[in-house]
């Protein structure tokens, strides 16, 4: 059993915290949010992630992890501090690292025994020796650190089960007594470990993120030519993802990727580029390519429609991706403000994101189910591709529906099943 300090009770961290006590370790998990780490005490989590809940309460009644916004109780005997903090994008694209800042100083105004300090954020190249600088600078007496890179590669509704069966842990550090000891961590996961250096670590994550969103901003392009030419993208997919060069995965054509990784880590090794100097073609482009499947989603329903104008338009879906509540880079969020800029009314439902949207949605109106939202539309959207919607009774859907114009933007819908029941259907790239 070690003892792990978590600071960051978000995404990361809180999935972060939940496995390591899972796994047997006595866990602190500690945010500044009062109000978070009140609500994680009575059972209350801050985001939805399949298995998450149970996890949390059951570890916490074991008494292996707890919460606290107490830097000294949570750093008292730890062994490892984990930063999990947002590292959200600023105005000009870089990483604000604003809070990683202040989680390395207040972990070395705080800490009196040696500790590895592990950066499980996203950061941008060379933060591990910025924070190393930091603690150095701030820690009030002799207690050695070290600072370890060891990014995160969870996905939002399947992160419980990444972080357990990973396809590789990665460790980066300069000190390789840490880099071992972080390893041995690790080894109940029974997965690759590979360790490097701090910068080489940092930009793993980076490369691997921005990767997969050009897969999906390659499959989305090539999805028109598809349309274009005739061929099923679906199929084109199929047949790429056979070669193990290539593998199936990320090539699903559709609205595009959102959330809290692809958009900030692209956009963030974007301007690392720039900053050095150097043109990031392939990254500029595959932003391009990404945000301009929503706009171009709307301009087919319109085609579909006749024009927008005075039209009620439901979305199938608010969530960036099934699984999840999370709203960050939605694609929902510009094709609502894009319906609306060209004269439509919104609608929307969504399985599990409907208290996260309101807020940010607050011109679509909100239904509590499909069927209801469906009621007297011009069109339907599907835009997250929930299971719920692949088993909807679609008979039921189209008696209620003004027009039976649906468009398909997640592609879950068979075309020729959708035509022979009277449906105007569109997909992508098919």
């Amino acid at each position: 059993m070690k003892n792990i300090c978590v600071v960051g009770v978000g995404y990361v961290g809180l999935v972060t915290a939940a496995c390591f006590a899972d796994l047997g370790n006595r866990v602190t998990a500690l945010d500044v949010d009062e109000k978070r780490v009140e609500n994680l005490k009575k059972g209350i989590m801050p985001i939805y992630e399949p298995g998450l809940d149970e996890l949390v309460k059951r570890n916490v009644n074991a008494g292996r992890v707890t919460f606290t916004t107490s830097y000294a109780e949570a750093l008292q005997g730890a062994e490892y501090a984990f930063i999990a903090v947002g590292t959200p994008s600023g105005a000009d694209g870089s990483a604000d690292l604003q809070y990683v800042a202040a989680a390395a100083k207040s972990i070395a105004e705080n800490m009196s025994a040696p500790l590895i300090i592990i950066n499980k954020s996203t950061v941008p190249i060379g933060t591990g020796d910025w924070v190393a600088d930091i603690v150095r600078g701030a820690k009030k007496n002799g207690a050695d650190f070290a600072v370890v890179s060891c990014p995160e590669f969870l996905r939002e509704g399947s992160a419980i089960s990444d972080f357990m069966n990973p396809h590789r842990t990665v460790i980066g550090s300069m000190d390789k007594d840490a880099a071992n000891k972080v390893a041995q961590l690790h080894l109940p996961l029974r997965a690759p470990i590979v360790i490097t250096d701090l910068r080489t670590a940092e930009m793993i994550k980076y490369a691997s993120n921005a990767f997969l969103a050009t897969k999906i901003s390659f499959i989305n392009e090539l999805a028109d030519l598809c349309e274009a030419v005739g061929a099923d993208v679906k199929e084109v997919s199929a047949g790429m993802g056979y070669d193990a060069r290539i593998g199936r995965h990320f090539l699903d054509a559709g609205l595009g990727w959102g959330g809290s990784c692809f958009p900030k880590d692209v956009e963030a090794l974007a301007f690392m580029a720039k900053e050095k100097g150097l043109n990031p073609r392939i990254l500029n482009n595959v932003m391009d390519v990404n945000y301009e499947r929503r706009k171009v989603a709307v301009q087919r329903v319109a085609e579909m429609l006749g024009g927008l104008q005075g039209k009620t338009i439901g979305l199938l879906g608010l969530a960036f991706k099934p699984n999840t509540d999370d709203m960050r880079d939605a694609p929902s969020i510009d094709i609502a403000a894009e319906l609306l800029k060209q004269g439509a009314k919104a609608r929307g439902y969504d399985p599990v994101a409907m208290k996260v949207a309101k807020p940010i949605l607050p011109a679509v109106e909100m239904f509590a189910n499909a069927y209801d939202m469906a009621k007297g539309c011009d069109a339907l959207m599907v835009v997250t591709e929930w299971n719920e919607f692949k088993q909807l009774d679609l008979i039921k859907i189209k008696s209620l529906l003004k027009t039976p114009v649906l468009y398909d933007g997640r592609n879950i819908y068979d075309p020729h099943t959708l035509k022979e029941m009277g449906f105007n259907y569109r997909s992508i790239g098919r």
